[in-house]
């Protein structure tokens, strides 16, 4: 039975049995596995993960590919969780557990922070995304990729782009080049930021403006004076600093409201 690709869903169906076979050899799943699978669609990485473990948890939300799941798969192995991923509440599956799929392109943003909030709950993820994505996952400061999502997933994972797939490695081919990319938790010990809250507001704010400098666009959060004890240059622009450098700009804040609290 054959599937149309879906575009209202971001469909593209990995077909390549050696990148199939790549992908799986860098996630190395054993039997006992806790493993979530986000949109397994035809079932590329789905049939050799069944191979190995005892059982899988998928998430989809196509009606028609649900169908093939509950028909094509041992039902004591698989373990179909219907709906939106975006709204999946990873906390139904026993931790830790670690997270595998191609991901939609036009909602990978969303599920990269939707997950970035169970992190507590997660050994590993393993993501095909869109390649110009993951560049910007990874990317240092002071070069063109980095940008707010860079800040926003290196304080909380350790990432690392493991492999390149082309377009003709999907049915039907996108128009972007993709990548797999891995990311582990950061110990919620060895977490740099104090309030959460506060440093998106301020990663947000520094990036709101890329092209002025951050005594303008933390103007409403520091003076030259707390630049001065911070130590960073108020002239550097958002792509300036690494994660760091915004945890202790967060940090001081959050410290400075709770002095005022008291106060």
């Amino acid at each position: 039975m054959s599937h149309q690709a879906k575009k209202r869903f971001g469909q593209n169906f990995l077909v390549d049995e050696q990148i199939i076979a790549d992908i799986i050899r860098a996630i190395h799943p054993i039997a006992s596995d806790n493993m979530v699978e986000i949109g397994p669609g035809l079932g590329a990485l789905t049939r050799p993960l069944m191979k190995i473990l005892n059982q899988l948890h998928v998430v989809e939300i196509d009606r028609d590919i649900i169908a093939r799941l509950k028909t094509d798969y041992p039902q004591d192995k698989i373990v179909i969780h219907e709906g939106d991923a975006l709204k999946f509440n990873i906390t139904e599956i026993p931790s830790p557990l670690r997270i595998v799929g191609n991901l939609p392109y036009n909602i990978s943003s969303p599920l990269l922070f939707h997950f970035a909030d169970f992190a507590t709950h997660i050994t590993d993820m393993h993501f095909m995304l869109q390649n110009e994505v993951v560049e910007r996952m990874v990317a240092e400061p002071s070069t063109p990729a980095y940008g707010r999502l860079s800040v926003m997933l290196q304080f909380r994972f350790y990432m690392e782009k493991l492999l390149d797939v082309p377009p003709e490695s999907f049915r039907p081919a996108p128009k972007v080049d993709s990548a797999i990319v891995r990311m582990i938790p950061i110990p919620k010990k060895d977490i740099q930021v104090s309030d959460e809250k506060n440093f998106a507001e301020i990663v947000m704010a520094a990036f709101g403006q890329r092209r002025k400098t951050l005594r303008n666009t933390l103007r409403g959060h520091l003076s030259e004076s707390d630049f001065a004890q911070l130590d960073i240059d108020s002239q550097l622009r958002a792509e300036n600093l690494g994660y760091r450098e915004y945890a202790r700009i967060s940090n001081w804040i959050t410290t400075r409201q709770s002095a005022k609290i008291q106060d």
